[in-house]
């Protein structure tokens, strides 16, 4: 979208460097879609296979905590910043460089001799990859006939879905049939086409004639995020404000941002207009992207967690139990977009997120009796309501920046890119955070609770330990371990029975905060165009 807004408006540039059309836009179409994948997917496998990333390297737990970490930073530093350069310097010349770095960093990450140069490393992976995603979107929507628009968005979701859905399962075939490496030569194979498709469907575009924007509040800018994205990604480990790093990283992250702001009103950058994005509309639609990064968490977080914790799946066991939905959900998302021309985008975003509380509500009745299968049939109704949500709040904030004016100044499309792009990266961490520190003080919660039933002398305590006692002697050397065997055993009983309803408990917070959000769609303005009048539009 920053793209768009960019190449429409006209530029004080000699003749020749001009804009040059592209003979094949489709397959730079398809070269930035195979980047948003590839993105996704090299994030997700590095959170998944830390395990085995950890036991390979002999990290330890908090050591190697901080891979996932420095690369969410990095994500979040040129996620939001690229947004802005795309605007002087077009998606060419930004996407191949940060393509041949990334390929190259991804080969070498497996050889990294310590945690400090894979730290490094992976650093260097965030900043090169978080260009990718943020830039799709925009580069397709400008390639695009408007008529095509809605099925764009579609393959936009189609592409991240599926990537995410199957990550889970091909990490676990990875660590099964090759190795830990290819959670990095993942992305080593699959960038590289993603090179060649910009390198011939991309344009080459001329430089404006204009000096360039002073580009070091968008650095401070970009910076302070990382840190407070950095905080809270390692704030429930470490304590929250009993750790040194995490007042550290949360004092210096707030501190950027308002050096950031009082820079921005002293000296006004020309491609910012933070006015622009006073209007209900943008900050509603803005909130949808931070509420459905929050409940994507069900699927990354909660029944994975369960899962290993309570029924201990391997991960290619969890994968397989996840990964089967996206082949219906690639499909629902043409359903959806189809189903968006004829109707409405916002109905469209409200029925998804519906299904997802409905989905949401049932889970929360999980035991520590259910398995995979378990919740196999309400995972359709879940991945239903994603694809739906999903097609739909991307078609609704697309409608809202041709409705709202963005695409008349670079300015304003570039603001508002920054926001949407800000939200999904920072929503993401910060949605992780809050419902870790939900999980862990629920468990506790619960654990007290329980453990006011299962104490000394109480006869069912009795009872229950006998029962373990008189099971466990014939394959205990004698009385005593049996008995210590038994304690242990009802020990892990009550851990498994407090993390099971501290699960449950995030399944209702998450139907709680989508319902919360549907009635904040009701203050949403009506709109005054539709993609059947974008079909129509030359």
């Amino acid at each position: 979208m920053a793209t768009q807004a960019a190449e429409s408006i006209p530029v004080k540039a000699p003749p020749a460097a001009a804009p040059q059309l592209s003979a094949h836009p489709y397959i730079g179409i398809l070269g930035v879609f195979l980047g948003a994948g590839v993105a996704t997917m090299n994030s997700r496998l590095v959170g998944i296979g830390l395990p085995d990333l950890r036991g390979a390297n002999g990290f330890g737990f908090d050591e190697a905590s901080w891979i996932p970490t420095v690369l969410d930073m990095a994500l979040m530093f040129s996620g939001v910043f690229c947004v802005f350069l795309n605007v002087r310097f077009g998606p060419r010349r930004i996407l191949l460089p940060c393509a041949a770095v990334f390929t190259i960093v991804s080969l070498l990450l497996p050889f990294s001799p310590n945690l400090s140069v894979m730290l490094v490393l992976q650093a260097i992976a965030g900043l090169s990859s978080g260009t990718f995603y943020s830039l799709t979107l925009t580069f397709a929507l400008t390639a695009l006939p408007k008529r095509l628009v809605i099925w764009g968005i579609a393959a936009y979701a189609a592409d991240i879905v599926f990537s995410s859905n199957i990550a889970s399962a091909l990490q676990g075939w990875y660590a099964e049939h090759l190795s830990w490496h290819w959670i990095f030569w993942n992305a080593a194979t699959f960038t590289p086409l993603m090179f060649i498709c910009v390198y011939f469907g991309i344009p080459r575009r001329g430089l404006p004639s204009e000096p360039g924007p002073s580009w070091r509040g968008f650095a401070y800018f970009s910076l302070g995020l990382a840190l407070l994205v950095g905080a809270f990604d390692q704030g429930e480990r470490l304590y929250w404000m009993y750790s040194g790093v995490i007042v550290a990283m949360l004092v210096a992250g707030a501190f950027l941002l308002v050096v950031t702001c009082i820079r921005r009103s002293r000296l006004p950058n020309p491609l910012t207009n933070l006015a622009f994005l006073s209007t209900r509309n943008i900050v509603i639609l803005a909130t949808s992207i931070l509420v459905f990064r929050f409940v994507l968490l069900v699927g990354y977080v909660l029944i994975p967690g369960f899962l290993g914790n309570i029924q201990g799946y391997r991960a290619l066991q969890t994968g397989q139990t996840l990964a089967w939905v996206a082949l219906p959900q690639f499909v629902v998302v043409w359903l959806v977009a189809l189903a968006i021309v004829h109707t409405n985008s916002r109905l469209v975003m409200a029925v998804g997120f519906t299904l997802i509380a409905s989905a949401s509500w049932i889970f929360s009745h999980v035991d520590s009796s259910w398995a995979g299968t378990s919740f196999q049939i309400t995972e359709l109704a879940l991945a239903a309501g994603i694809a739906c949500a999903y097609v739909g709040m991307v078609g609704s904030i697309v409608l809202e920046a041709f409705e709202a004016g963005a695409l008349k100044s670079a300015k304003n499309i570039a603001t508002f890119s920054g926001l949407m792009h800000f939200t999904r990266i920072f929503g993401g961490t910060a949605g992780a955070a809050v419902l870790g520190h939900f999980i862990s003080e629920r468990e506790k919660f619960h654990s007290n609770l329980v453990g006011l039933h299962v104490q000394t002398g109480n006869w069912l305590t009795t009872e229950r330990l006998q029962m373990f006692t008189s099971g466990l002697l014939p394959q205990s050397t004698g009385l005593s371990e049996s008995q210590a065997r038994g304690v242990a055993l009802l020990s892990e009983q009550v851990r498994a029975q407090a993390y099971t309803m501290a699960i449950a408990d995030g399944f209702v917070l998450m139907a709680w905060v989508v319902l919360g959000f549907l009635l904040v769609m009701l203050l949403l303005k009506p709109g005054k165009i539709s993609f059947k009048d974008l079909r129509k539009m030359q």
